[in-house]
């Protein structure tokens, strides 16, 4: 059976570069030549063992996207690998967990409540904390040049390791 990678991002111009697409950039830049059709309230498609979905429903309705590809093609929970954002990781790391908190993200809060169960796979990729504390402001802008280039760096890291974390979805980039 095919695993499901849930790329997360908000759709638009907007939104292109910033800090709650780090999701969505992951995936243009691990299959830059993939052929993406709009289903599941999606942008979709698929590649060797992987259903693959970027969400067009904004990050806080993520699992309405989720829920509808998961139970049409009856993937379990532990199939489910979902790529998102993480402010309480640093610029420059990213984990793999099983379950665990939510802390705060509402895109994997939606996915929870979607799906029935907080048990899936994700890849945090760690964008640190606003120094003013204004989340929603933070998320929403775009990353500076050097977080660009920071970036690039950790999706660099994460492809080499691509070929194993999809086969045991476990990893670490420190």
């Amino acid at each position: 059976m095919k695993k499901l990678l849930v790329f997360l991002g908000n759709p638009g111009r907007d939104y292109v570069n910033t800090r709650h697409n780090a999701g969505f950039l992951l995936a243009d830049s691990l299959f830059p030549t993939l052929s993406w059709q709009n289903k599941f309230h999606s942008m979709y498609s698929e590649t060797g063992e992987y259903r693959i979905i970027k969400p067009l429903t904004y990050m806080n309705l993520s699992g309405t996207a989720v829920s509808e590809c998961a139970t049409f093609y009856k993937i379990k929970c532990d199939d489910i690998l979902v790529i998102h954002d993480d402010l309480e990781l640093p610029l420059g790391k990213a984990k793999m967990q099983k379950g665990g908190g939510l802390q705060g993200h509402n895109g994997l809060r939606n996915i929870k409540e979607r799906i029935g169960n907080d048990g899936f796979w994700r890849l945090r990729i760690g964008i640190g904390r606003p120094k003013n504390n204004d989340v929603r402001l933070y998320v929403t802008s775009p990353f500076t040049k050097d977080e660009s280039i920071l970036l690039t760096h950790v999706y660099d890291k994460i492809y080499g390791k691509c070929q194993d974390f999809f086969k045991e979805w476990e990893f670490s980039i420190q």
